[in-house]
């Protein structure tokens, strides 16, 4: 099958570029209610599942152990720009389990994010691992060993118990069986695993509702995403999409971005969940296919449903200020 155009790009009255994509919408039974493409493809959800992977920080205990409320919920399922406040509280997290930035294996990296970029630039020496985007789920992960007694150092191999945990996790939320031979290795050192599109859907659907899904892990489930709504500022940070998009209708949105053109979104008035893929990674279409396929949902004309539509079809300006294309969405959203 081949993917539809889902996104072209302008430059004057001329399309300069096109995105094709697959996406689909699920509800807590994985009845699909809306597709575009090749919506069982295999894709690797890269940060879109942090949520899924946040959750034995909350069922061992661990974040009831070290007082974590919303904010440090929120960052353990983050894919942060490294702002100040992201690096304190990932700190402050290690500091409860008695752990320091040492205790880290995600790496180091300088923001993505140009304005903090220049800050870090002007305040650093280097980065260093709690600036990582990836900082707040390492800082879970290695509270979840310290509170379970699972030995830290290696926290990020295949084979530790903690990545055991996650995969049998994400098997049960997606439906899909989990593997060497369907697993790669992440920006952030931990094991990625591609699943089915439609199964990371149903899996956060699942999670939004607590269809199939224990009583135990249907409570963690909604604390992590009530929590995300809740702090959006930590899920991302200032004018990135995920913040912008659960800022648009306070407790009514969840979405997670994730790397080569991934997003998902939950809406919990609905009892729904959608992905998306961008076919060949970029991340302005699958922003834009994930703001469309939100704004289906909310009615037509109201303020929410043209702020998410406006965000969706969008000019692009030069550094002069002129304005030189757009960014839009196809009918294929909308069939």
């Amino acid at each position: 099958m081949q993917n539809p155009v889902t996104v072209e790009v302008t430059r004057g009255s001329i399309v300069e570029s096109r995105h094709r994509g697959l996406g689909i919408v699920v509800d807590g039974d994985g009845k699909t209610l809306f597709s575009f493409g090749d919506a069982e493809a295999s894709v690797f959800p890269r940060s879109a599942c942090k949520a899924m992977q946040a959750l034995p920080l909350v069922e061992s205990g661990a974040a009831d152990a070290y007082g974590f409320g919303n904010r440090e919920l929120a960052i353990s399922c983050a894919s942060h720009s490294g702002e100040d406040e992201h690096v304190s509280l990932a700190a402050s997290m290690l500091a409860r389990a008695g752990r320091d930035v040492s205790a880290m294996e995600c790496g180091a990296h300088w923001s993505s994010d140009q304005r903090t970029l220049i800050h870090q630039a002007r305040t650093l020496d280097k980065p260093t691992a709690l600036h990582n985007n990836c900082s707040g789920k390492h800082a879970g992960f290695v509270c979840t060993c310290a509170h379970a007694g699972y030995e830290v150092e290696g926290y990020v191999g295949y084979d530790h118990p903690l990545q055991a945990e996650i995969r049998g996790t994400m098997e049960s939320l997606t439906g899909a069986t989990l593997g060497s031979d369907n697993c790669g290795i992440d920006g952030c050192s931990i094991p990625t695993y591609a699943v089915p599109l439609k199964g990371l859907a149903h899996g956060f659907a699942k999670m939004l509702t607590g269809r199939g899904l224990d009583p135990v892990r249907a409570k963690a489930s909604r604390r992590l995403i009530d929590a995300c709504m809740a702090e959006p500022f930590y899920v991302a940070g200032t004018k990135r999409a995920c913040t912008k998009l659960m800022q648009v209708a306070p407790g009514k949105i969840f979405a997670k971005t994730g790397a080569e053109g991934v997003f998902v979104a939950a809406l919990p008035d609905h009892g729904i969940a959608m992905a998306v893929k961008c076919e060949d990674g970029t991340t302005r279409a699958a922003e834009a296919m994930i703001f469309a396929l939100i704004a289906r949902y909310f009615e037509k004309g109201s303020e929410t449903h043209e702020t998410l539509m406006g965000m969706a079809n969008h000019a692009m300006k030069n550094w002069n200020g002129i304005h030189f294309g757009d960014v839009r969405v196809t009918d294929a959203l909308f069939a």
